[in-house]
This record gives structure tokens, sequence and C-alpha cells, in this order.
């Protein structure tokens, strides 16, 4: 009797113990993924590429250049504008040139018009010839007038024609700066979409970038820890690398979602109850040991 009695003990304080142990909190907050703002390079022009030395996994800084692309055609359509530029401009007219002679017709006249004045006062000629010469200058001062706006028109248009010229060489100059490809960021490669020798079109991908050294934990509060949260709080990071290794790390809160959304099945939260997340990212600074998509936890 005693013996049951003994063992019926042992199982109610062992049950006891497993309670207590299943109602004990997890040492975390929060749970999530590590992850890093990654920029994807494109292409902006047309061509082959000539270079493209990085391979993935290097390090690479903020307007290196990483790859060039083939840039003969866009020279040749440019040196084709130049020349057209230059025939434009030299075909422009030379209005004291052309109007020069009207100029000399026209003084040639006002004397005449002078002199039959004289005449005429003198009784020496009629006033039918004075109107007559009269009438000449007229015609000759609106001839002058349509030659010189006819000329104004003829250099406008070819000026802004070289205009129109220019704005299209510079718009090549942009497509030839643009074929020598720098890298937006200091950071790693880590993904490669292209080699040397092919083709590529504008938009197309050539490589994604990542900052490593900078990354995010991206997790997951329910609504009842948002009071405790705030941007640029300092909480704890931990990255499990399996097994019992596992390491600390200053973080920083550096956005919080404003909409909820359902908890994701790969993230566990300290409420298991709670449907409805928040997502959160942590920047954290990486000593070269954390890894994208790692797991992490969250401690306030």
């Amino acid at each position: 009797m005693k013996t049951t009695l003994y063992i019926a003990a042992l199982y109610i304080a062992a049950l006891a113990i497993l309670a207590t142990a299943c109602n004990t909190a997890p040492d975390y907050d929060a749970t999530g993924i590590f992850e890093a703002t990654t920029v994807t390079v494109s292409a902006e022009t047309s061509g082959k590429i000539l270079s493209f030395g990085i391979v993935e996994g290097d390090s690479v800084s903020r307007g290196q250049c990483i790859a060039v692309v083939d840039t003969t055609m866009l020279v040749l359509q440019q040196k084709q504008l130049d020349s057209q530029r230059m025939s434009a401009e030299s075909s422009s007219p030379d209005v004291a040139a052309q109007a020069a002679s009207l100029r000399t017709r026209i003084a040639h006249q006002q004397n005449e018009c002078e002199r039959y004045s004289r005449l005429l006062a003198d009784g020496a000629t009629t006033q039918k010839q004075f109107d007559d010469v009269q009438a000449e200058l007229l015609v000759l001062k609106g001839q002058l007038t349509a030659l010189l706006s006819t000329l104004d028109k003829n250099r406008t248009s070819i000026s802004d024609n070289a205009v129109a010229i220019n704005y299209q060489i510079e718009q090549i100059d942009e497509q030839i700066a643009k074929s020598k490809i720098d890298s937006p960021l200091t950071g790693t490669v880590l993904v490669k979409y292209a080699e040397p020798g092919e083709f590529v079109t504008p938009g197309r991908p050539l490589c994604k970038i990542a900052d490593l050294n900078n990354i995010y934990l991206r997790s997951y509060f329910t609504v009842s820890q948002l009071a405790d949260l705030k941007i640029g709080q300092n909480v704890t990071v931990i990255a499990d690398f399996g097994g019992d290794e596992q390491y600390e790390y200053p973080g920083t809160i550096a956005w919080i979602a404003q909409e909820s959304e359902f908890t994701p099945k790969s993230i566990q939260t300290k409420d298991s109850r709670a449907n409805l997340v928040y997502a959160v990212k942590v920047a954290v600074r990486n000593d070269g040991k954390l890894k994208l998509g790692q797991y992490g936890e969250v401690r306030l």
C-alpha cells in the first residue's frame, strides 16, 4: 500500500513539473528570418557585354565599374550627328552679305530722291518724276524687309535644327555613359545573371547586390506587444546556429508595419494563439557570422 502511494506521489510530482515546464514562457518575444536590402543591377543600353569580371561572393564598392557594354554603334551615331550639326550650322545664311546689295540700292535711291526734290524745287523736273523715284525707294525698302524676314526665319529654322541635333548628341552621350555600369552600393554580389559576350537589352538584370554588413531581422509581433515597440528602440537579437550555439547582437527597431497580416507558417510568436501579427524590421550590424535566411529571435 505504501509503495502504491509512493508511486502515485511521484506521478503527481512529475505531472506538476511537466505542467510547470509547459507553462514556462519562451526566452524571446518574437522570431524571424535575417534579410538584407538587395539591389538588382540591370543594363540600360543594348549591346554585347565586353567585360563583366565580378563573380558571386565578390565585394564591390559604390561607384565601382562592374560591367561594360559595347558602344561602337553609339559612337558611330554620335559622329553622324556631329556631321549633321556642322552641316546645319554652315548652311545658316549670312544676313549682312545677302542684304548688302539691297542696302546699297536703297542708299542710292535715297540720294536720287534728295536730288529730285531739289530739282522739283527749282522747277527742273515734274512732280510725276519725283513721285516715281519715291515709289522706287519704297519698293526697295519693302524688298529689304521681306528679305530680312525670310533670312531670319531660315536662320531660326537652321538654329532650331542644330539645337535638336545637339539634344540627340547629348542623349547618345548619356547612353554611352550608361554603357559603363557602376555598382549602386557597397556590398556583396549575391547572384550573377549574365556573362561577357552575351547581348543585353535595357532592363535585363545583370546581377544582384546586397549590403551584408547592415542586415535586419524581419520578425513578427502580436497586437498585444505593439505597446512595447517604437522606432529606434534597442533590443537584443539572438542568432541561432543550431544546437546550443547561439549569439546575441544589439539591434534597433527600424520599421514597424502599418497593417497586420496573418502569421507566416515559418514564424513563431510568443502568443501561439495570435493569428494577426505586425511585421517589424530590426537592424543588426553583421560581424560576418550572420547569413541571409538564417533563423533569429528578438528579446525586448
